[in-house]
């Protein structure tokens, strides 16, 4: 194999100045820790394992109570240390162990969910065929106890290895093979997502082409001959392929055929943004694959379920949370920094674009609205929509109330209305609406929520053109069990108060 030098490859050449040119200086380092994948799904496995036996044992418990005197029945002994074997089969059968259902997405938790089920389907069908009087106190305990605790387990595991890579640990090692433009793109945005996992390391270009007036490009290995052995001197574990028109079928597969002896990952990046997996399908089309891409689940049954259970969910946190709300008001209306009302009313626009008045706690003195002219300068977003870190017209209440995101409770009201859903984009006002490229409208097919993708995702941190595209993802590719995930990262997202202001 051909030794490449990065700084003079193929038709690429330039002097050490030049190579140095086009490396991006934020680039992080990606540290090379070869057999992480196989070590966390052995570590998966473990957790299962504790999380199975303790579940039958509490089932055991909880159903023959303490054993004291008198031991629990051999045969639910048995079963009990057998139970955790099962749960890592129905696990295993549902593919809850492979790479690609790992890591990030909801489909690893979804998996888990369809192995309770199934699990209870097996116990069920073998205790009816074979005349098992299997006591139902004990299924009904062990199988959702295992699958909620092991949900959780799997979600806190998940959580240590995003840290690992937000530190550059573990990070999947990649070449970008594309055109220099979308090389440079796609850089910059993997590095301001780290939780993919995707640690940029190198790139290929098609032959000939300049790079040097291309700013955010990480280290050239060559052009797009030199993919296998730019892997092979990297030290590369997977290879993303952009689009660009030379590399088309043949080549694709060529470059696979390279690629698979060393079992190095190849991920071909599709032209369609930010659309999620199983909107999309492949199949084949008088023999050949066709990529058939469905429509967003925008109505239906699904969405009416969406519906009842924001209804529902805002009635149980508005009666759970009143005392709270009480407090909290009259804090505001007497606290330090101007007594005034403590519900603070804005129009913003809904699903469809209709308006309705939305509710907040007052966070900023009462002349606020006449205080920003002076302020326009000062905005610390590249949009519309004006936010300032130390924002001179904040109360001290009010900017405790932000930083914990208590002053949106109010908007449970919103979703009681139907106005507003407890997930969604966040909503608009009417000058950010006016603002709107053509393709931004699209984040009004839905009601905005209380919380959402942005939110859970860095909330005032994220630039402009970021947050509205983490609307139009959950537009496209709402389901949920996005919802439930976005709920249960939201707890997270207050507590840790980053990118409240």
């Amino acid at each position: 194999m051909q030794t490449i030098d990065p700084r003079s490859t193929g038709t690429i050449h330039r002097e050490e100045s030049q190579f140095n040119a086009v490396r991006d200086p934020e680039l992080r380092a990606v540290s090379a820790q070869p057999g992480w994948r196989g070590r966390y799904a052995l570590g998966l496995g473990a957790i299962d394992w504790v999380v199975g036996f303790v579940a039958a044992w509490a089932a055991l418990v909880l159903r023959f109570g303490s054993s004291g005197s008198q031991p629990f029945p051999l045969d639910y002994r048995l079963l009990t240390l057998l139970f955790p074997l099962a749960w890592i089969g129905a696990l295993a059968i549902n593919r809850a162990y492979e790479s690609r259902h790992l890591f990030v997405g909801t489909d690893e938790y979804a998996r888990v969910v369809r192995s309770g089920l199934g699990l209870t389907a097996a116990l069920a069908i073998v205790s009816f065929a074979f005349d098992l009087r299997l006591a139902r106190g004990y299924v009904i305990i062990a199988v959702p106890l295992a699958t909620l605790v092991d949900v959780g387990a799997r979600y806190v595991f998940r959580q240590l290895l995003h840290r690992s890579w937000a530190r550059g640990e573990r990070l999947h090692r990649v070449i970008l093979v594309g055109h220099a433009r979308t090389v440079a793109d796609m850089t910059r945005r993997l590095r301001h997502e780290s939780h993919h996992g995707l640690g940029i390391i190198g790139a290929c270009l098609p032959p000939g082409q300049t790079v040097e007036v291309t700013p955010g490009l990480p280290p050239i290995y060559g052009n797009f001959d030199d993919v296998a052995a730019a892997v092979s001197l990297s030290g590369a574990d997977t290879v993303v392929v952009l689009s660009c028109p030379e590399i088309d079928g043949p080549a694709l597969r060529r470059l696979a055929w390279q690629l698979e002896r060393d079992e190095i990952d190849l991920i071909v990046a599709s032209t369609l943004v930010d659309v999620a997996g199983d909107r999309t399908t492949i199949r084949p089309v008088d023999g050949l694959p066709m990529l058939h891409v469905e429509h967003p689940r925008l109505k239906g049954s699904a969405r009416l379920v969406k519906a009842a259970f924001d209804r529902v969910g805002a009635l149980v946190l508005l009666t759970l949370s009143a005392p709270v709300l009480a407090v909290l008001a009259g804090l505001v209306m007497f606290g330090p920094g101007g007594r005034g009302p403590a519900v603070f009313r804005q129009e913003r626009v809904g699903k469809d674009g209709r308006p309705f008045v939305l509710y907040k706690f007052r966070t900023m003195v009462v002349n606020a609205e006449a205080r920003l002219h002076n302020l326009r300068d000062l905005n610390d977003t590249d949009g519309e929509l004006f936010k300032m870190r130390n924002d001179p017209r904040v109360t001290p209440v009010g900017r405790w109330l932000r930083r914990y995101s208590l002053d949106e409770l109010p908007q449970l009201v919103n979703v009681l209305k139907g106005d507003m859903s407890l997930v969604g984009p966040r909503p608009p006002l009417a000058l950010e609406v006016a603002g709107y490229p053509a393709d931004m409208l699209r984040r009004l097919v839905v009601k905005p929520g209380l919380t959402g993708l942005w939110q859970v995702s860095g909330r005032s941190d994220l630039s402009w053109e970021e947050s509205i595209r983490l609307d139009l993802t959950y537009v496209e590719n709402w389901s949920l069990a996005m919802d439930l995930a976005i709920l249960a990262r939201t707890a997270s997202a207050v507590a840790r108060s980053s990118g409240a202001y």
